[in-house]
């Protein structure tokens, strides 16, 4: 079991607090599981209370059993109800509620009001933008779980030329690879932050199914299995001289890497050849002008510019109607962490974000690209997966 250390969980509380202070918020009432799991260590269904000052309140409805033997926090109490909560707190000695943080951007309306009761003369703000900046520098603990978690992928993703086989359905070498991903350490689910988007599984699809756009804000759709839940791989066989492209976050110990390579049967068509090494050579020219301190605005539209000189201006991140707005996002404990990398957002990266950067062309033949994993160090990006970068071709 891989608990997370206590001077690691203590210097997060520490950054958060410290942040709270500088904007006169009284404390955090945390409840949304991966910021519960970022500040003590574990997932509970639970209610974590992080003052400005002074030691969090981690109260548990269950499992107080699993709650206390994974946190390493010093206060971890039950409680039947979160109606239970301000009693809880004055027993702390917490009884300055007049402006408290909520995750507003996912905490359901009824339960906003349920705190508004709770806690009648109080100022709910929202917290999360704050949790984001603590969350997007990653600690060296944090930086080693993301290199198992790209360990992991590579393992999985280098089965991949045992499993295919002409005339399989792409639900069939799903599998395979889900369960590949699931033996060298996935959860089997990546977290996403966003309203509707999630949990994710990724995305294995051939030929024209990878052309088919979804719901969910990336470049690659596929068909999915149904319509209930339209998105990667289909009932589609899979034929010979067409783009297998897999694309899979591997989350490993809470922390989600990105990955993207493509496969085939056969030989491709020489323009989609040509389209691969394109998304290479954009992505290397990204990495050629990110360093700490660039806006997160800029790979975006350096980009932007490269695809369309190229002649990819409607196939670049999307078909027509369908294109993202954005050429990267953080990785983390959720995969659309910051930074965001898209127009108008000036945020500068800084050293100890992680993010994929994936440059992709979708063509109503089928969508070819690449995506990696990095993170940003004092000198640059360094790379953190290392499955080689090319397209694997079987006979």
């Amino acid at each position: 079991m891989n608990f997370v250390p206590s001077p690691e969980i203590q210097s997060r509380l520490n950054k958060f607090q410290q942040q709270m202070r500088e904007d006169k918020v009284d404390g955090a009432l945390i409840v949304l599981n991966a910021d519960v799991y970022y500040f003590t260590g574990t997932v509970q269904n639970s209610v974590l209370w992080v003052p400005d000052e002074g030691e969090p309140v981690f109260m548990i409805r269950r499992s107080m059993e699993r709650g206390r033997r994974e946190s390493p926090l010093a206060n971890v109490v039950a409680i039947r109800t979160p109606r239970d909560v301000p009693e809880v707190l004055a027993r702390f000695g917490y009884s300055k509620f007049g402006r408290v943080g909520l995750e507003l951007d996912v905490l359901p309306v009824n339960t906003f009001f349920f705190y508004q009761k709770l806690f009648p003369n109080t100022e709910f703000i929202d917290i999360t933008p704050k949790i984001k900046d603590v969350r997007a520098i990653k600690s060296d603990y944090e930086i080693g779980q993301l290199r198992e978690a790209c360990k992991a992928v590579d393992r999985a993703f280098r089965e991949v030329p045992n499993m295919l086989k002409e005339g399989m359905t792409e639900i069939e070498l799903a599998s395979l690879v889900e369960a590949a991903l699931r033996r060298n350490g996935h959860h089997g689910y990546n977290i996403m932050r966003a309203f509707n988007q999630g949990p994710s599984i990724g995305v294995t699809c051939a030929g024209e199914s990878g052309g088919i756009p979804s719901y969910m804000d990336g470049p690659l759709g596929g068909p999915g299995p149904t319509p209930a839940f339209p998105h990667g791989a289909g009932w589609r066989p899979i034929k010979r001289n067409e783009p297998i492209i897999i694309d899979y976050a591997c989350t490993v110990n809470g922390y989600t890497v990105d990955q993207t390579r493509v496969f085939c049967i056969g030989e491709l068509p020489d323009y989609m050849v040509k389209a691969f090494e394109d998304a290479v050579t954009i992505q290397e020219e990204i990495l050629k002008i990110l360093k700490p301190g660039t806006p997160c605005e800029e790979p975006y539209i350096l980009a932007l510019e490269l695809a369309e000189k190229m002649g990819y201006k409607d196939s670049f991140m999307g078909r027509p109607g369908d294109q993202v707005r954005f050429i990267g996002h953080g990785v983390g404990l959720e995969l659309d962490e910051n930074p965001i990398f898209a127009k108008g957002i000036k945020t500068p990266v800084k050293p100890g974000m992680t993010f994929a950067l994936e440059p992709k062309f979708v063509f109503a033949e089928g969508a070819i690209g690449t995506e990696n994993t990095f993170l940003m160090t004092e000198d640059g990006p360094e790379r953190l997966t290392v499955t080689p970068e090319i397209i694997t071709y079987l006979p």
